[in-house]
């Protein structure tokens, strides 16, 4: 300081006071000091009238020693790549000033073992996991790969599962996926453009380097970035997870889309503790919420936000204060602690007198799939019987395969035998099996090149005294214990069906506010309602929604959609649900990674699995570790107790139909009462069409046995080129038609109705997928009217195997569908209930916008409650029972 004769005590006196300031000195890499975060806080900071901050120079961290490093009182230093983290250690011990970010602790942070080592013992949630050290010798270690799993050190992981390296710098995180979603990977890695991971069909682990194996959280595609500014503040954002697509959403300014959200007391106690563990008072670290779990997977250590203003304000001020409170007493520096009242608490209000959108539920059938088929062959050879044994078969008489690993095992004992009979002479001596089945076995479990994802499964039944014969002589006769061996397959959703889910995905935005207004096609907000609407409905595919700060995509970014998925445990429904939820948040790349993160399995008794199944042995159910409440299912439970059992009652449904449709004489008005009592018009359609029910179906036995004879002739034709529909061969499809032609007409000489439903399946397959092949050739004439009798068969059939008189339907829809009707209940009766801890889901973590923290959003407060539910037609059917015939609605009003 310089004086001149010019300065007067009053001056000097200023200036003395003046220098009573506290120096901040901020030590780190010139890429995090000169950043647009730092600037915002460190100019807030100078605004306090007690502080001065000073930043070092990297020449001078990377060159000088400490000794000539400025000095100041308090340090905020950090690590970054390229940081001389024990030099910065060095000059604090020299100059001892208050340190905001412990630097020793740094070092810990670098480590993933370490980081989860001090997570643990500070009693923080972590994702189960176990560390694959390979700096141990050998010996030490123990690690294992299987189809589906690993096992670290005795600790089993099943896919899907996820592999970090144990140095916190390294970013290329890997996720497998199990076979049954597809397999392969997701690769995650530092931000490159727009994308932060990429899937890969690589299904095999790292076999070079340490890391941690952990259990894949599930958290609906987001993950939360929480940011501490000392133990009682925590601001925190949600981002979409680089896991879900790789897609990195960036705004105008390039820099990636993060929202808000509130953080529950739980989360912010979480907070508290990291922040004092790691003694880091500025600190980020991510947090993964699912099935009412918070769980920690990362310490960044220090990390400011990026483009928030309210927390920049925040931060500044918390520091601010925090430095003066420590530093003012020493320094003899005049300043008070301000007063500051508690966070004031956030009413979500409801502006203006329209009706808000508060809750959205649908029930979705799975999309378009391949016929189901299945072939049986009897095994006696000792390779079936030794892979039965080891699967525990003897003790409950049956094992059913569908794991890779024991698929490839069948497989393996196929081509085995048909090699042997190949061979010929003495060896196929103890072959029994045919060897034409043989082949079909390989060839459908050979299909695809690959298990993953495919619906297939083997199963094996024990039969003590072989297969049993038709004549009561060849059953005395003392038989050889055999093993009947069930190929299931087929049933998997079709490319088609991928592409109809995606597209009804984009059409259900609509339903959601904005949806309808379509600004992408000019239609001004102002408009009459009809003008608008006949306008959005002109646009082309794929505009549904507008642009994407419009109707739900807006909704759902900006955290103000509380969104969830389930889906029955079939691949074909689940691979439908997470098409849909790609069309619906405009998600782009595999689908594996959106079934994983988005879709929740919902296989709790009855829920969406196939409805006689989900009888169960006991009353309140575990759902994914919490049990589920006993009324959740007492309905359910009543009305299998009142019918002795719901199979039975279907069983005595159908027999009543089938014996009804074997009558050989044309309908008269008894009959058409009796076989439509609930009067519904497309069945009393199909009764005048079908006329005589044997008739009908003699007709459609000569079609089939005329497809039959065609079939080969357009194989001939096509050279037996594989020109059918999704791989299908000549062969596959001869068998599929001869098999129907064999079991429509059994031996007893009356048609099986039961088949009804069957040849629907495949003639609307073929219809559909093989009309390029069939349509220039004499089957198409057949395949059209085989087509339009059967759909009249089954129009009858199908909807009234659920039921025929209304208290039938009624009663087994209430078998099928309870569960699912309770929980869209609660759904709907969660959006009146005040007080956010009456949720029955309470293991559904929610994401919530921070109205006081959103910027750009007009409505913050507005949330929207969405359950979306995929199942198989019996829930349909049963579900529109009870919506047609429970009373909900006026029948007559619907016609």
């Amino acid at each position: 300081m310089e004086f001149s004769s010019e300065n007067t005590w009053m001056d000097l006196e200023q200036e003395e006071t003046e220098g009573k300031q506290v120096i901040v000195g901020v030590c780190a890499m010139e890429k995090k000091t000169l950043s647009k975060p730092m600037k915002e806080i460190l100019t807030r900071l100078e605004e306090f009238e007690y502080i001065k901050t000073c930043i070092f120079t990297e020449k001078v961290i990377l060159e000088e020693p400490v000794e000539k490093w400025p000095l100041c009182d308090c340090l905020i230093s950090f690590h970054s790549k390229g940081f001389p983290l024990e030099k910065s250690i060095t000059y604090a011990n020299l100059r001892k000033p208050l340190v905001i970010n412990n630097l020793e602790s740094q070092f810990a942070i670098q480590d993933r073992r370490e980081v989860y080592r001090i997570l643990s013992t500070a009693g923080i949630d972590l994702p189960r996991h176990a560390v694959l050290d390979r700096d141990l010798p050998p010996e030490e270690t123990n690690f294992e790969e299987q189809d589906d799993s690993v096992v670290v050190n005795g600790v089993v992981f099943n896919k899907p599962f996820v592999e970090k390296p144990v140095d916190a710098e390294d970013h290329n995180i890997i996720i497998y996926y199990p076979a049954s979603a597809g397999g392969g990977s997701q690769r995650l890695f530092r931000k490159i453009g727009s994308r932060s991971s990429v899937y890969s069909p690589e299904s095999n682990v790292r076999r070079a380097g340490s890391f941690i194996y952990e259990d894949f959280m599930a958290t609906d595609g987001t993950d939360v970035k929480v940011y501490t500014v000392g133990p009682d503040y925590a601001h925190a954002e949600a981002r979409k997870s680089p896991a879900l697509d790789g897609k990195v959403e960036r705004n105008s300014e390039g820099k990636e889309v993060r929202y808000p959200v509130i953080l529950s007391n739980k989360e912010k106690l979480i907070a508290r503790k990291v922040c004092m563990a790691f003694n880091q008072t500025v600190c980020g670290f991510d947090l993964l919420r699912a099935n009412g779990r918070s769980c920690v997977c990362d310490v960044n250590g220090f990390s400011f936000v990026k483009n928030s203003r309210k927390y920049y304000d925040d931060c500044s001020n918390i520091l601010g204060n925090m430095i003066l409170r420590e530093l003012a007493p020493t320094l003899h520096i005049p300043w008070t602690i301000p007063f500051q009242l508690d966070d004031p608490p956030i009413v979500p209000t409801t502006v203006g007198k329209m009706m808000e959108l508060r809750c959205v539920v649908a029930v979705v059938r799975h999309g378009d799939r391949t016929p189901k088929q299945k072939m049986k062959l009897e095994v006696k050879h000792p390779m079936f019987f030794d892979l039965f044994k080891r699967m525990n078969g003897y003790k409950v008489n049956h094992v059913k395969l569908k794991k890779p690993k024991h698929l490839q095992e069948v497989l393996d004992i196929a081509r085995f035998l048909i090699t042997e009979i190949e061979k010929g002479g003495s060896s196929n001596e103890v072959i029994e099996e045919k060897k034409s089945k043989l082949d079909q076995v390989r060839y459908i479990l050979e299909m695809y090149g690959h298990f993953s994802g495919i619906n297939r499964k083997v199963q094996l039944k024990y039969q003590p005294k072989g297969r049993p014969k038709s004549t009561s002589s060849e059953e005395e006769a003392l038989k050889e214990p055999s093993l009947l061996l069930v190929l299931k397959w087929g049933g998997e959703l079709t490319p088609t069906g991928r592409v109809q889910a995606e597209e009804l995905g984009k059409v259900f935005r609509c339903m959601y506010p904005g949806g309808q207004d379509l600004l992408i096609g000019g239609v001004p907000a102002h408009e009459t309602q009809v003008d608008r609407y006949t306008r959005a409905a002109s646009l082309p595919n794929g505009e549904y929604a507008g642009t994407q700060g419009l109707g739900l995509l807006r909704l759902h970014s900006t955290y103000r959609h509380d969104l969830k998925i389930y889906a029955s445990d079939e691949g074909r429904v689940q691979m439908t649900a997470a098409a849909f939820a790609k069309g619906l948040l405009a998600l782009e790349g595999e689908l594996t990674p959106i079934l994983v993160q988005m879709v929740k399995s919902a296989n709790t008794n009855g829920l969406l699995d196939n409805d006689c199944d989900s009888s169960g042995d006991g009353k309140g159910k575990k759902k994914k570790g919490k049990i589920v409440p006993d009324e959740y299912y007492e309905s359910y439970y009543r009305n299998l107790a009142e019918n002795s059992n719901l199979r039975d009652l279907k069983d005595r449904v159908k027999a009543k139909l089938h014996e009804m449709l074997q009558r050989d004489h044309e309908f008269s008005q008894e009959d058409e009462e009796l076989l439509n009592p609930c009067n519904k018009i497309s069945i009393a359609k199909a009764l005048r069409f079908i006329r005589n029910p044997v008739k009908c179906c003699g007709y459609v036995y000569d079609l089939i046995q005329e497809l039959n004879v065609l079939i080969p002739q357009i194989q001939e034709e096509n050279g037996g080129k594989q020109v059918l529909y999704h791989a299908e061969t000549w062969d596959l499809m001869a068998r599929r038609w001869g098999k129907l032609e064999k079991d429509f007409l059994p031996k007893t000489g009356v048609y099986d109705i039961s088949k009804i439903p069957d040849i629907y399946d495949c003639i609307k397959y073929d219809v559909e997928h093989n009309r390029s092949v069939l349509e220039n050739t004499d089957a198409w004439k057949v395949v059209v009217e085989l087509y339009t009798n059967v759909q009249n068969l089954a129009d009858v059939v199908i909807p009234q195997e659920y039921g025929m008189t209304r208290a039938e339907k009624l009663t087994i829809a209430q078998g099928i569908c309870t569960p699912l009707l309770k929980k869209i209940k609660a759904d709907l009766q969660r959006n009146i209930e005040d007080g956010e801890e009456k949720c029955e889901e309470e293991e559904d973590t929610v994401h919530r916008l921070n109205p006081r923290y959103s910027s750009g959003v007009s409505s913050p407060g507005r949330h929207v409650r969405t359950r979306l539910y995929f199942t198989s037609e019996s829930h349909i059917h049963s579900l529109l029972t009870v919506l047609t015939h429970g009373g909900l609605v006026d029948i007559e009003m619907q016609g």
